[in-house]
This record gives structure tokens, C-alpha cells and sequence, in this order.
């Protein structure tokens, strides 16, 4: 399961929510070139690697998706073999990505199940990004832009799931993920 949407929407509140509900869910870790930040953990919250190591990631095909981040001011991508051997044992695998990603990832696995995260509403959103305090107004502005582009694109999706309360998201998100895998399994064993 791909999970993408605007930036303030809660999508990282909303992959620990459901963490907790699955406890097993298992969660791809993006490679990174920027730095790591306070509290980060290496293999936890990203894999943080050199620009010459992701180059060389993308030259041997190791990334699913990649995509340069905030003006190229760094790179992130989705670890390929990771995610295959966790596909190969029948269970679930859920990947967080921006619009980019997901429309690779579309391309590189067409049977991933593509889940748009959307706000309540335009304003509930705006204020989520403008109430969290950490980013400029120029960046909360550019922000706001991306995200009317990437709302006007959750047809692109499988499914759109509204992100209201936190626990009923994850639940939805939860029984999405477990019927497609359920439906996996049976295509496999047909």
C-alpha cells in the first residue's frame, strides 16, 4: 500500500496510528542525502546515505522511485529489494511517498494500492500547516501550492480516505491494506 498526500494532511500521524493497531505492519524506510536530523535514527526514520552512494543506488536500479526534494536541495528514494522480499512472503507493505512517488510507484509495481490521504477540508488543512509553527510563511506558502496540485490529482489514487480523526483513518487504512493482501494471497495460491 502507497500512501501519499499534501504536505500538514497528518500522513506521518497517521502510519504511527496505524503502527500501533498492526504492530507487525511492516514500513518501508526511504534513502535519503540530506542530513540527519535530531532524534533521527539510521534505518528507522530514513537510511541516510552520501550523494555518490544514492547515485550509485540509481545506476544498479535499487530505488523503486527516487525524486529530488525542496529544489534539489536533496534526494529520497524507496529501496527496491526491501520491499520485494516482504512482497514475496504475502504480507503487507506500506510505503509513505509525495505525488511523484506514487505515480512512480504506480509505474514500477502497477499492482500496489495507491491510498490518497486527504484533510477534511481546504481550510482544516491550511490550518494545520500554518498552526504547526516550524515553517516560514514562505514555505508554508509554497506548501499550500503544492498541495492544490496534489488534491486535484487524488483521482489519480485507488482510494481517497478523509482524514478526520486519527484512529478511524487508521482503521480504514487498516482494512484496506489487510483486504488487498487477503486478495493477494488467494491470486497467489489460485
Amino acid at each position: 500500500m502507497v500512501l501519499a498526500g499534501p504536505s500538514g494532511v497528518g500522513k506521518s500521524s497517521v502510519v504511527h496510528e496505524l503502527r500501533k493497531l498492526y504492530p507487525d505492519l511492516w514500513f518501508s524506510v526511504s534513502a535519503t542525502t540530506r542530513e540527519q536530523r535530531p532524534g533521527e535514527r539510521d534505518g528507522v526514520d530514513y537510511r541516510f546515505v552520501t550523494a555518490d552512494e544514492f547515485d550509485r543506488m540509481i545506476e544498479k536500479d535499487d530505488l523503486l522511485e527516487w525524486a529530488e526534494i525542496h529544489r534539489g536541495t536533496h534526494r529520497s528514494g524507496t529501496p527496491r529489494t526491501p520491499i520485494e522480499e516482504r512482497l514475496t512472503t504475502g504480507r503487507p507493505a506500506l510505503v509513505e511517498v509525495d505525488l511523484q512517488g506514487a505515480r512512480n510507484l504506480r509505474k514500477a509495481m502497477p499492482e500496489a494500492l495507491l491510498v490518497f490521504i486527504s484533510p477534511p477540508s481546504w481550510e482544516a488543512l491550511v490550518e494545520r500547516l500554518v498552526g504547526r509553527g516550524t515553517e516560514s510563511p514562505e514555505v508554508v506558502e509554497r506548501r499550500l501550492r503544492t498541495a492544490k496540485e496534489e488534491l486535484a490529482a487524488q483521482d489519480e489514487f485507488d482510494e481517497v480516505v478523509v482524514n478526520t480523526d486519527l484512529r478511524s483513518t487508521a482503521e480504514q487504512l487498516l482494512k484496506l491494506m489487510l483486504d488487498k493482501s487477503s486478495s493477494h494471497q488467494l491470486e497467489n495460491h489460485e
